[in-house]
């Protein structure tokens, strides 16, 4: 089977198994696998079934962001993955390489990456949260949990506690700007470092115009 007859049928798949939303959708997804080609380039060891996978079912259980199961969405992933994959081709062999990589790519599940394909795959998805696409994920799911875009009165929490369950804005200092120094490749963390840059930007230009 070729790549494109791969990423075809994990599309497929997909579609069939999963609900997506507006920052977890097919975008999404193609994206990792295009971040996580960028980066394998670089890290030569690692397998590229494996990665473009991974990269397809990292998010095949897709939970809310604020559902209390929110941590263990990696690892249901993961289960879903080891489980659908096998009728799809993938060598049972590199089944355990697998669910490791997608159970250890989330930011919540809090799991230790210990290996070549786990490490990219975890720096692609976290790139998804910053530069523009990340601000654009950032206001949208934001929105769907009810926050606001910022705190008018105080858009920099000079006089209040961060709070980026209310305000959107705050998410930048809560958690975007710290995944910086989380990457675990040196292509992620350059191109981590970049869009974060960006990103502060994209603050100072905002507080600009709206006078704060």
């Amino acid at each position: 089977m070729t790549e494109a007859q791969r990423i075809a049928a994990y599309e497929s798949a997909i579609a069939a198994l999963w609900q997506a939303d507006a920052a977890h959708d097919l975008g999404h997804l193609r994206r990792v696998w295009h971040m996580v080609r960028l980066i394998a380039m670089d890290e030569t060891e690692a397998d590229a079934e494996i990665l473009l996978a991974a990269a397809y079912f990292h998010d095949a259980v897709n939970l809310p962001k604020d559902s209390p199961d929110r941590a263990r969405a990696s690892t249901l992933s993961a289960d879903l993955a080891v489980k659908v994959l096998p009728e799809l081709g993938f060598p049972a062999a590199k089944l355990p390489a697998l669910h490791h990589a997608i159970s250890a790519h989330s930011f919540s599940a809090q799991i230790p990456c210990e290996t070549v394909e786990a490490r990219i795959l975890q720096d692609a998805d976290r790139l998804e949260a910053l530069g523009a696409i990340g601000l654009v994920r950032m206001f949208l799911v934001s929105g769907a949990l009810g926050g606001a875009g910022f705190d008018a009165a105080d858009p920099m929490a000079m006089n209040r506690p961060l709070d980026d369950r209310a305000y959107a804005l705050d998410h930048l200092e809560v958690k975007l700007f710290g995944l910086v120094d989380t990457m675990k490749t040196a292509t992620g963390r350059a191109i981590a470092a970049e869009r974060a840059d960006w990103m502060a930007s994209f603050r100072t230009r905002l507080l600009s115009e709206i006078g704060a």
